[in-house]
């Protein structure tokens, strides 16, 4: 008598190799990242004291986020919504710069490796506090901003709500076209997926690199521009020098749960935005083709 040996189908199997894939991540969120968020959850609905014989909660319900929604908004509106101004300005400049540098460093060139590591390798060494170092001391300032009273200009021709972080991003532009190296490593590779074939297709119908680039390489960058949004925006709104992040202190843990999680539906709600936009842009363009 022969066993006959069940196999899975084809979908399960895919199912099955995504799910291993994923499970040191869903594993890592458990053990270190659950808790000490479902806590911070927690305290922002306490008063919290750590005193030298433990630490003292005190529920206060609402208080810590009706403080900084009403009581104090300088937190937010003061120094939150220029930041917002100045992000949408600095993500459209960074997707542009990386998808451009990552159809050049396709070509073949001589010493496109070193190209590819001399973008990449700033992403490596300035992070965190070396980037809040870097601009302390002035460092990646463009000089012909004060030589011809650029700034100045600006200020004069737009209002002060958008003239401040127009200036703020030609002031530290350096460091953001630093900033760009992990977007232009995915807009390369998303760059690779399209095949050579299709581009030697348009040679031959006589299509110029113009119309090689707006019907052939964006139209299959899409998905990939929409991963680098995604991953900018989550990567500005952590970066050293937020207000927000400044803000939050160790001094109360309660008032600065609350604000963290404030934040923390913020960005879900810019993200949310950006997701929106970009479904119906790509759905207008998927209708119009």
């Amino acid at each position: 008598m022969t066993v006959k040996r069940r196999r899975l189908p084809a979908a399960g199997i895919r199912k099955l190799e995504g799910s291993l894939f994923i499970a040191p991540w869903v594993v890592g969120f458990l053990a270190f990242m659950a808790f000490p968020l479902g806590y911070s959850l927690y305290m922002s609905f306490h008063q919290v004291r750590i005193l030298g014989t433990g630490i003292e909660i005190i529920p206060v319900g609402l208080k810590h986020y009706k403080y900084i929604l009403l009581e104090n908004g300088a937190i937010l509106y003061n120094q939150l919504f220029p930041f917002f101004r100045q992000s949408l300005i600095m993500i459209p400049i960074i997707i542009v710069f990386s998808l451009l540098v990552a159809i050049m460093l396709n070509q073949k060139f001589p010493g496109r490796s070193v190209f590819r590591s001399i973008f990449f390798l700033p992403v490596i060494f300035t992070t965190g506090q070396v980037v809040r170092e870097f601009m302390t001391q002035g460092e990646g300032d463009i000089g012909f901003l004060e030589r011809y009273n650029v700034a100045a200009l600006v200020s004069q021709n737009l209002s002060s709500s958008w003239a401040a972080p127009i200036v703020n991003i030609m002031g530290s532009f350096v460091l953001i076209l630093w900033y760009s190296g992990v977007q232009i490593l995915i807009f390369l590779a998303g760059r690779q997926t399209i095949g050579s074939s299709v581009y030697e297709a348009a040679r031959i119908d006589g299509a110029t690199p113009w119309e090689v680039f707006w019907k052939i390489t964006l139209p299959g960058m899409v998905p990939f521009i929409l991963l680098n949004l995604i991953y900018t925006t989550v990567d500005l709104f952590t970066f050293p020098t937020n207000p927000i992040l400044t803000q939050i202190s160790t001094s109360n843990y309660g008032q600065s749960s609350a604000l963290a999680w404030i934040y923390f539906v913020i960005i879900l709600a810019f993200l949310g935005a950006i997701l929106g936009i970009f479904h119906k842009v790509n759905k207008a363009s998927g209708a119009a083709r």
